[in-house]
């Protein structure tokens, strides 16, 4: 992702509005969703240990 330059003379402000509350749980349930589905690929992985079966 690259910089955005601001032009000459033109200042760039981000408005922060509050989050609802609607919107709070609507962004922690897409974390959550986030983070199993990370959880999932990494137990998916094959191992990248060698062990040896010893008879």
């Amino acid at each position: 992702m690259g910089l955005i330059k601001e032009p000459e003379n033109i200042d760039f402000t981000v408005l922060d509005k509050p989050w609802t509350d609607e919107e709070r749980r609507e962004f922690s349930a897409y974390i959550k969703m986030r983070k199993e589905k990370q959880k999932k690929r990494e137990r998916a992985k094959p191992s990248t240990s060698h062990e040896e079966v010893i008879l």
